[in-house]
């Protein structure tokens, strides 16, 4: 059985179908997956990996910045502030910012904005397969 899951960033719906099961990160509860029949949620997004795993195809994993998860009558929505799917992340960029990022954190390491650059940075190099944090 399946459940309709959307992924929607305030430009547009970066991606909609169906799912056997949505994996994501929150705030208040860490790595959480979903799939038919879940109890009505919502949740805040963290910075992680969502893992969306449509029937017999391949993961649709998407880096999420930040944003909400709601779950109701087998329906999974997650409204993202940022979020970028493998294709759409710039290796080059995300290696730039993970290098101002650490440089940010020599100079301040309690720095809360480097940390969560840091971590975005980290994310976006993950989910592109450029490195295995």
């Amino acid at each position: 059985m399946t459940m309709q899951v959307q992924v929607v960033s305030p430009e547009r719906i970066l991606w909609a179908g169906e799912a056997e099961m949505v994996t994501a990160r929150t705030i208040e509860g860490g790595d959480i997956s979903f799939q038919t029949g879940h109890a009505p949620f919502v949740g805040a997004l963290q910075i992680g990996k969502v893992i969306i795993r449509p029937g017999d195809a391949d993961p649709v994993v998407f880096a999420v910045h930040g944003g909400f998860v709601e779950v109701s009558n087998n329906e999974v929505s997650l409204l993202t502030d940022v979020s970028e799917s493998v294709a759409g992340i710039d290796v080059a960029r995300a290696e730039a910012a993970l290098q101002n990022a650490k440089s940010a954190l020599a100079e301040g390491p309690l720095d809360p904005a480097a940390i969560e650059a840091l971590r975005r940075a980290e994310l976006r190099l993950e989910v592109a397969g450029a490195v295995s944090v």
